[in-house]
Order: structure tokens, then sequence, then C-alpha cells
């Protein structure tokens, strides 16, 4: 039995256990309410067993949206030194580069309100939702190859967006090392039907109103200008594409991990070494799949930008602005400070937001004195947060905090307790347009069926991983 050691009022360590095969100790940031989820499922035993991967450094991290996931929590962070640690899919998740994208609009609320209905329609006529949905856009396996190539640019060369879009995107909504040689067909076939398509489960797309400024000064260099304005919110990652992916090498790397005398705690924590053929195939596909998220993202703006055009008049799409856009499940090289060393590791964050500080090389010019935005969205009728990175944060998970609320029921429980209709019901009620593609997903993202994401929040804030800028109120949410 795991017993966290509380260490402070929202910091626990469970310390190195080296019969258990622990190299690191594991930190978890939680306070007393979201630590009982923790306890009663796997999630401690997951990180546990994630410290005891070779090569792992200073800790493995619980943040306080953790739970239990394939291999490593979901809400999980670890670190590996790349001359003696390894890549792992479980440490990265199935839905590669899940992320969330925010938009300010020239709005207020009282602008948008009364043409909230019409304004939600337009966007789901025009964003393909749900399972299997299909995108208006016809690739061959040449233009794919292009997409996880070329990430963003390649849609801005094709008139999606701003040119200065790119400007404002994590990695510049391209990352290096894409090789789609080493991506399956299997995986292009489902992906070349998807970009530009909202996903289902937790995916989304909102229209939100700002309902609090915490950090005026930052808010307005992120171009939040004031309390009641109207902002913009997609969340939704790499589709069958990413999954095919991740599936595909976790086949590929159970064999590695016999092949390279690697022993595991779980067979989900298949890994290859850094360095190996392995591990460079794998990482070479995860950055396809990272970029066609990117860009999946970014088709899935230009329509929010079409829908506001149409609603409100044309003039309206060049000034919807994009704030940032974060990945959540993610593998990167990255330097970090550890034991008063600086070393380059793979830094694995499943179901994490990278949260920078000031003065990070790798944030883009617009925000590199302010620090990161962290965008952490709700679950489906509950708030959505704006942070901003800092640099204790950098010290204490490698620049990580959470990514959302985390879930405390399973999709099967929620809908055994709701129904869609049930919850569409209750949105409604309090003014929110839900449109979504299917009943049992809105049963099974019922917001009750998540951890308060106010709380979560809170705890990222008060311990020193992000600093709360503003929180946001949907008014108009569309679902896969």
């Amino acid at each position: 039995m795991l017993k966290p050691v509380r260490k402070d009022s929202y910091i626990w360590e469970i310390p190195r256990m080296p019969e258990r095969g622990m190299r690191v100790p594991v930190t978890i940031y939680s306070d007393d309410t979201l630590m009982e989820k923790m306890r009663s499922d796997r999630t401690l035993i997951q990180a546990a067993n994630v410290a005891a991967l070779p090569g792992v450094q200073k800790h493995a991290i619980v943040l306080p949206d953790g739970h239990e996931g394939y291999g490593f929590p979901i809400g999980g962070v670890a670190a590996f030194d790349i001359n003696s640690g390894i890549i792992s899919p479980g440490g990265i998740g199935y839905d590669i580069n899940c992320g969330v994208r925010v938009l300010t609009t020239p709005f207020r609320e009282e602008d948008v309100k009364p043409r909230i209905r019409e304004l939600v329609s337009e966007i789901f006529r025009l964003v393909p939702c749900g399972v299997g949905s299909r995108s208006k856009l016809r690739l061959s396996f040449a233009e794919l190859d292009r997409v996880c190539i070329e990430g963003v640019n390649w849609a801005l060369k094709r008139g999606f967006g701003f040119p200065e879009d790119n400007e404002r995107l994590e990695e510049g909504g391209c990352m290096d090392g894409a090789d789609p040689r080493y991506v399956s067909n299997r995986a292009k076939s489902r992906g070349m039907e998807q970009l530009g398509t909202l996903g289902a489960g937790n995916h989304f797309l909102e229209i939100q109103v700002v309902d609090k400024i915490y950090s005026p000064g930052v808010a307005k260099e992120f171009g939040i200008r004031e309390e009641g304005m109207v902002t913009v919110m997609i969340h939704t990652g790499s589709r069958g594409f990413g999954h095919q992916v991740a599936s595909d090498y976790i086949a590929v790397l159970q064999k590695a991990v016999r092949r390279y005398g690697i022993k595991i705690p779980d067979r989900e924590l298949v890994c290859a070494p850094w360095g190996s053929k392995e591990a460079e195939q794998y990482f070479a596909a995860m950055v396809c799949a990272v970029n066609f998220a990117f860009t999946n993202r970014h088709i899935i703006m230009h329509q929010v930008r079409e829908a506001f055009g149409r609603v409100f008049g044309a003039h309206v799409k060049d000034e919807i602005r994009l704030v940032y856009d974060v990945c959540h499940n993610i593998g990167k090289i990255e330097e970090h400070e550890v034991d008063g060393k600086v070393m380059k590791l793979i830094v694995h964050r499943k179901g994490a937001t990278r949260a920078f500080g000031p003065g990070r090389r790798e944030l883009p010019k617009a925000y590199r004195s302010i620090g990161q935005p962290v965008l952490i969205p709700g679950s489906m009728g509950t708030a959505s947060y704006i942070l901003v990175g800092i640099k204790d944060g950098e010290r204490l998970a490698f620049a990580s905090t959470a990514h959302g609320a985390g879930r405390l029921m399973s999709r099967a429980a929620a809908v055994r307790r709701w129904r869609g209709e049930q919850i569409s019901g209750e949105l409604s009620r309090r003014g929110i347009v839900l449109k979504a593609a299917s009943m049992r997903v809105v049963a099974e993202e019922a917001p009750q069926a998540y951890k308060d994401v106010d709380r979560v929040v809170e705890v990222s804030h008060k311990v020193g991983l992000a600093k709360k800028v503003s929180r946001m109120v949907p008014i108009g949410v569309v679902k896969g």
C-alpha cells in the first residue's frame, strides 16, 4: 500500500522505494479532496511504476487533475536523461497532441447572447463533429505527408488563417523531427479524412465569456481586455491518426522491451532506449501526429472565424485573434536543471500542459518576457482558465501543470447515471446552448463526471506551477 507523505499544504511525496524498483520519488500536487480520487484508483501505483523506468530524473510527478490512465497516470509528468533514458508511448498517450486553442473576439456577452443559438448552429454546420466525422478536405497520402512535415504552415499556404497566427502557437505550430515514412498506411488512411474535425469524448468547442480577471496586466498582454468579453476555446487533438500511431508503436515497443532487456513494472509502460531505432521511429511518427493536431485545430479555427463572419458580418473574421495553442499529450526534448546541473531531457507530458516562465527561448517573442499562456479547459458547462507560466513551475514540475479537471468516474458509469437529454436540459436552464453529435457522449461527459476544475486550478496557482490570469464560462457548447 502506497502512503503519500504530506510535505506541504499542496505537496505530497511517495519516497523512493528500492524494493519496488523506484529510482526516484513521486511528487504529487494536490489538496485533500483531490487526493481522495487519486487514492481510489491506480494513479499513485502508476506514478510509482513510472519512477522505476530507466533514466528517470529527479521525480515522477502527479498533477492536481491526476487520475488513472494507460501506463502513466493522466496528469502525469516524467523526464528522462537522453543518454540513459527511454521514450514510452504510455507517457504521451493515444491522442497525441490533444490540446487547446483560445481565440479572442471583439464582442461582449450582450452582443452575442441574442444570437448564440444561431452561432452555435453555424459552427456545428461548418465543423464536422464526433466519432467517424469526416473532413470536408480531401487529402492524398502525399498531401497528408506534407501536413505531417509542415504543420500549420501547410494550412497557412492554403489560405487557412492569418500569416501571424503561427507566431502564437506552441512550437510555432510545427514541431521538428517529423518523418511520415514511419507512419503506417492504416494511420494515414484514418487521418486523411479527419483534418479539420472535432473529436468526441471530452473534446469540445465553446463560446465563452470572461468571468473573472485575476492578473489584469498579463491578461491585457494575452488580449483579454475586460470581464464580459467573448472568447472561443477549441479542444481537440490528432483524432484517429494519432491514436493509430500510438497503437502501432505500442506493438513495436513490446518487442523492443524484450530486445533491449528493459525491466518494466507494468506492460503498459513499454518503451525503447532513447537513441535506438525503435525510439527514433516512434518519435518521428509522434511528431507527425503532433503537427497533424496543430493543423486540425488551425482549420477548425478558420471555420470558427467563418461562422462568426456569417452571423455577425464578414468584417468580424479579421477581428478574431489567436491567443495561444498548447499541447497536452506530447514528448519533447528540453533543457531543465536537475540537482544544480542543466540537463537535456525527454520530457513526457501525459494530460499535462507545458508552463514555461519568462525568458525561455522556446516561447514566441510576444510572450517571452511574460511567460507562456497556459490554457486549462473545463468539462462541458464548467469554467475554463488561462494561467501563465512562472519560474517556480520549471523547478517544481519540469515547467508543467494540469490540463483540465480530470475524470471522477468512467464514461460507462456516467452513462448509467445520466441521460444526455437530462444534461442538455440542465445546461439550457443555465443559459448554455448545446449542440452535440451524440446524446450518449453528452451523458459520458456530464460535468458531474469530472473533478472541480476551480479546485484543480487553485492548487496549480497556490503551489506555484502557474499563475491564474482569467476564468471563462461557457454560453455555447459544440460537442462531438
